[in-house]
C-alpha cells in the first residue's frame, strides 16, 4: 500500500560508527590487513563523526566508547591482537558482538547510525546453516537463546545500518547482479546452495541486506581507502523517511516488507533496507 511521507530528515548530522573487529584465531593470517582496513575507514570520516572500537572471539571487548579524538581511535585499532585472545576459547561469536554493540552503546543514541564489521565470517556461536530454520529459534531451546533473527530485528528496531568487510574471497556465484536479484528477498534460498555459496557468507550477505547497507570483500577494492571511502559516503548519504499507519490499524509484530520509489528521475539507485519489524499494538 502506497503511504504517504509524514517525516523527511536530508540532514547532514554527525554519525555515530561502531568499529567491530574480528580478533579471532582463524583471523589471524589477515590481521594487520584488518588493521589497516580500519584506520582507512577512520581516515574518510569527518571530523565531527564518532567512533567506538570493538574487538571479539569468544567474547567481546570494548576497547573504546564512542569518540571523535582520532588519536584515541587509531590507538585503539592498533591494541587489537589476535594472539593475545588466544586463551578466550570458545570460538568466534561474531553475531553476539553485533547483538551486545546494538543494545550496550547505541543504546539512546539519535542521528545516523552504523556499524562496520570486519571478520572472515565464520560464526560459532549461532549454529547457523543452510536451513533457514537454524535463523530462528527452534522448538526446544531456551527462550532466551539468541538467534540471527534477534540480532537483524534489533538493528531494524535502532535504524543501524550495518557493512561487513568479508576477509574471504567473494564466492563465485554471489555476483552484484544476483544480490540485487534477490535484495528484497532472504539470501537462504535453494540456488545459492546449488551455486555453493557458503552459509557464513551468506548470512553476513543477508544481515547487510537487511540493515540497508552491503557486504564488501577485503581484496576486491584496488585500495582499502577506496572500500572505506564508499562506506563512509554511504552514511553520509543516508537520508531518512517517516510514514505511520492508521491509529486503528492493530499490528503484531512481524516483518513488513518496504520498496520506496523515486518518481520522475530516471537513473535514480535507491539503497533502503528492504522492510521494517512492527512492535505489536493492541
Amino acid at each position: 500500500m502506497e503511504q504517504p511521507i509524514t517525516y523527511f530528515d536530508a540532514s547532514t548530522q554527525p554519525a555515530t560508527i561502531a568499529l567491530i573487529i574480528d580478533a579471532s584465531p582463524s583471523v589471524l593470517p589477515q590481521s594487520d590487513e584488518m588493521k589497516a582496513a580500519a584506520r582507512a575507514l577512520v581516515d574518510g570520516l569527518t571530523p565531527a563523526d564518532q567512533v567506538a572500537v570493538v574487538d571479539f572471539s569468544a567474547h567481546t571487548y570494548l576497547l573504546l566508547p564512542f569518540s571523535n579524538d582520532w588519536g584515541l581511535i587509531r590507538q585503539a585499532i592498533s591494541r587489537i591482537n589476535v594472539r593475545q585472545l588466544f586463551g578466550d576459547t570458545g570460538g568466534s561469536n561474531i553475531y553476539q558482538s553485533i547483538f551486545l554493540v546494538a543494545h550496550e552503546l547505541f543504546a539512546g543514541r539519535t542521528g545516523r547510525k552504523a556499524i562496520v564489521l570486519l571478520t572472515d565470517g565464520q560464526d560459532s556461536g549461532l549454529g547457523l546453516t543452510l536451513d533457514p530454520v537454524t535463523a530462528s529459534p527452534r522448538p526446544g531451546s531456551p527462550n532466551n537463546r539468541l538467534t540471527f533473527d534477534d540480532v537483524a530485528r534489533s538493528l531494524a528496531a535502532q535504524d543501524i545500518q550495518a557493512f561487513a568487510v568479508s576477509t574471504q574471497s567473494r564466492p563465485k556465484g554471489m555476483t552484484p547482479t544476483w544480490l540485487a536479484a534477490h535484495s528484497a528477498q532472504t539470501l537462504l534460498t535453494g540456488d545459492a546452495r546449488d551455486l555453493k555459496i557458503p552459509a557464513y557468507t551468506l548470512y553476513l550477505a543477508d544481515l547487510v541486506r537487511r540493515a540497508g547497507g552491503q557486504l564488501y570483500f577485503l581484496r576486491e577494492a584496488d585500495t582499502l581507502t577506496d572500500t572505506f571511502r564508499e562506506i563512509a559516503r554511504r552514511v553520509r548519504a543516508e537520508y531518512t523517511l517517516g510514514f505511520a499507519p492508521p491509529q486503528n490499524s492493530a499490528t503484531r509484530p512481524t516483518w513488513h516488507s518496504l520498496r520506496v520509489e523515486v518518481v520522475g528521475h530516471a537513473g535514480v539507485n535507491v539503497v533502503t533496507r528492504p522492510g521494517y519489524y512492527a512492535r505489536a499494538t493492541p
